[in-house]
């Protein structure tokens, strides 16, 4: 069932346009998505996705920083950027009559960047103090950890951010070849929603990318999940922090009973893991629980910050939830899941930018659209069993663990044995 409220249209050397008109609404949110990011780069480059979009707005062949920044404001716009594993976009908002304009500003910015030496020079210095947080901060450090101990060497376990080396001997010629070589028109999405037609937008975005080269799909082999124990000692933390996760099918497959799952077993004050171990024990302050899915792989996640002197008793405790949802589905607790996900995907449908970036991920993975109503029905469809069956599956297999901050003696060897596969 495809989204009928989007139009996808591919225009000129092979740039794909998605459009959702809301007629009812005077702003735009505009969008370029580049299927481009930490698991593209190659382990000397690593960071450099990141660099790209930080000197994004920094310059083009005919615009300075200050007027490209001067140009958006004087429409009343706003302007932005974000990097991922699998993508990086760009972003404006403003009123729905200049959208030709942003369509405009937008491929300039991402076809025409002039990287120029100076700003490059303060950039990389606003990166590296980025960094020093990043490495400073147990909870960053633990998922760093933890995407290591999952996908091992695989580009896919590398951080968005990069690592200081990289960073700091990155040049200009090399953000350019970068460009070159993975700004190319087949992965290059652009989506626009509001009080815009798509004929006009995809008229605009033919002419504005009608030079830019097709190229090849940035496609990444999927990696294998490794499994196994990392942890790192960060002086002056007070805190035990951990990830503990298992492997779920990609955003390619079918991972709709792994989102159950998550929801199910840790979204929620009156799930297990949040009224157990926070409520009813009080053994973590911080906890969470999500299913982090993506292009190339999906991970199941538990997170928690704990006082070290409890940790031992929260891994204990995370265990016998895991092995009791895989001897039993509450009823309950499945319908409790179910409607937080119902309401969960209407509101997101309701979000334009998220919606978009959800079709474009789509696009990306799939090579086609799937509706928020026909992903809700997959949601739904997903039975007790199904998690019963998950539950015992990822029981029996060997999870990846990261342990930061303060850590006590012998957490990582009761770790690894309370989490040892079971036979069920």
């Amino acid at each position: 069932m495809p989204d009928r409220e989007l139009t996808l249209a591919e225009v000129g050397p092979g740039v794909r346009v998605l459009t959702l008109a809301q007629p009812q609404r005077q702003t735009v949110d505009l969008s370029v998505f580049v299927r481009t990011g930490s698991q593209h780069e190659r382990a000397r480059e690593n960071g450099i996705s990141h660099v790209v979009e930080h000197m994004a707005f920094k310059g083009t062949a005919t615009r300075s920083c200050q007027q490209i920044n001067l140009d958006a404001e004087l429409l009343g716009a706003e302007v932005n950027a974000h990097t991922d594993k699998d993508h990086t976009a760009f972003h404006i908002s403003g009123l729905a009559r200049d959208a030709p304009r942003f369509v405009q500003m937008l491929a300039e910015i991402v076809q025409h960047g002039s990287f120029p030496e100076a700003e490059l020079e303060r950039e990389r210095q606003v990166i590296l103090h980025e960094l020093t947080e990043d490495d400073e901060d147990p909870v960053t450090t633990a998922f760093k950890l933890f995407d290591r101990a999952c996908w091992g060497l695989h580009p896919y376990a590398q951080p968005v951010i990069g690592h200081r080396a990289g960073i700091a001997r990155v040049t200009r010629a090399d953000l350019q070849a970068y460009v070159q070589r993975q700004y190319t028109a087949c992965n290059v999405i652009v989506a626009v929603a509001g009080g815009v037609q798509a004929e006009a937008i995809e008229a605009e975005a033919a002419a504005a990318y009608a030079g830019l080269p097709r190229g090849q799909p940035n496609a990444v082999p999927a990696p294998a999940f490794v499994g196994g124990l990392k942890q790192r000692r960060l002086s002056g933390s007070t805190q035990t922090h951990s990830v503990i996760g298992f492997a779920l099918p990609s955003l390619a497959g079918e991972p709709e009973c792994g989102i159950v799952a998550a929801a199910l077993f840790g979204e929620g004050m009156s799930s297990p893991l949040l009224d157990e171990i926070r409520e009813r024990r009080g053994l973590a302050y911080h906890l969470a629980c999500s299913a982090d899915i993506t292009e190339l792989a999906g991970q199941f996640v538990i997170e928690a910050s704990t006082a070290p002197e409890q940790a031992g008793a929260y891994l204990a405790e995370v265990r016998r939830l895991l092995l009791a949802q895989a001897d039993r589905i509450d009823p309950v607790a499945l319908a409790r899941a179910r409607n937080q996900l119902a309401v969960r995907s209407l509101r997101q449908g309701e979000r334009a930018g998220r919606r978009l970036e959800a079709a474009a991920l789509d696009l990306y993975a799939r090579g086609e659209l799937r509706s928020p109503a026909q992903t809700l029905e997959r949601l739904l469809a997903v039975s007790a069993e199904d998690l019963r069956s998950l539950f015992a599956a990822m029981a029996a297999a060997r999870p990846a663990i990261a342990l930061a901050g303060k850590l006590p003696a012998g957490l990582a060897d009761r770790a690894g044995a309370l989490f040892a596969p079971a036979v069920l």
